[in-house]
């Protein structure tokens, strides 16, 4: 109850976004935010091409039909592999299961439950951290930073767990030492995530959809984050039988993985308007290949790109 309260409360007080202040004619409160955020006057170019996707989208139909066009397979894509990939670092498993598995390795039932308490601080700080970073420090770092973080967390935690289970799954002792080592390890993994995958699962598809497809992606983005948690978290103690330290292993493969992904297919979006991401697809190395000649290019503004496209910069 008291989450959901916060929730609520919370709610109230949430800014809105220029692009939501546009959709409903609200034209000087949207200019204003935009200033607020940029921290400059001019944004001129800026806002009109806001304004003008924004009248362009009112246009569109058949937006889930439009999201199979190949100009939009990128956005698809990103839809469905970002928040697939968030659910298979483990971290449900761990805030879920966290005075099981604690309790598990060692601890007594309340320093089990205390543990998890810790984990959930931990959370919340490294949140803080993402919103304090995410603009100074880029998304693709702290997708690959966090990404490396959380793999050596469990390669670290499967080695202290599976010297009291060992391979055939029977209980051994523990080390109070090793205890501390496997909770200090996850409460680092949860930090990782807070600050990485955690929020920019949530930012980074909403910063690359274009608002013609923008309503039918985030549905497909949110729908797949929350089929992924009712999986994993209902596989999780079954697999932790069969597995054992193992399980943190499977879930170390999967943090690889993305981490190539990321590396190689995610561009940086920081600073960069929905507008323009357009531009941002058509320099990919990989992605450029789905961009056809009917999308519409800005014209407005300026981008400077990397090689390869992965990070870029408006100028």
């Amino acid at each position: 109850m008291v989450p959901a309260l916060i929730i609520t409360i919370g709610s109230l007080v949430l800014p809105e976004t220029p692009n939501s202040m546009i959709e409903r004619d609200k034209y000087k409160e949207a200019e204003a935010k935009l200033k607020r955020i940029r921290g400059i006057e001019d944004v001129d170019e800026e806002f009109n091409d806001l304004v003008a996707a924004s009248e362009a989208s009112k246009k569109v139909e058949h937006r889930w039909r439009n999201l199979l066009q190949r100009k939009y397979r990128p956005h698809l894509t990103m839809a469905i592999l970002i928040p697939f990939f968030q659910q298979l670092t483990g971290i449900n498993v761990i805030m879920f299961y966290a005075p099981v598995l604690f309790k598990t390795i060692g601890f007594g039932s309340d320093a089990s439950l205390m543990s998890a308490m810790i984990t959930g601080g931990v959370f919340v700080i490294g949140t803080l951290v993402s919103i304090y970073g995410v603009d100074r420090w880029g998304r693709r770092f702290l997708f690959i930073e966090g990404g490396i973080q959380v793999l050596v967390c469990q390669v670290v935690v499967a080695a202290c767990i599976g010297a009291k289970f060992g391979i055939d799954g029977k209980p051994g002792d523990l080390p109070k030492w090793c205890a501390i080592v496997v909770v200090l390890f996850i409460c680092i993994y949860v930090a990782g995530f807070a600050w990485s995958w955690g929020p920019l699962c949530w930012l980074v598809p909403s910063e690359i959809f274009p608002l013609e497809i923008h309503s039918a992606a985030q549905g497909i983005n949110v729908s797949v984050n929350m089929i992924f948690t009712f999986t994993v978290a209902q596989v999780f103690l079954t697999m932790l039988c069969h597995l054992n330290f193992g399980l943190f292993l499977f879930f170390a493969f999967f943090v690889v993985v993305m981490n190539i992904f990321v590396f190689f297919f995610v561009p940086e979006t920081k600073n960069i308007p929905i507008k323009e991401m357009a531009i941002v697809w058509k320099e990919d190395w990989f992605w450029s290949r789905f961009m056809t000649d009917d999308v519409d290019y800005p014209s407005s503004g300026a981008i400077e790109m990397s090689k390869g496209g992965h990070f870029a910069k408006y100028v």
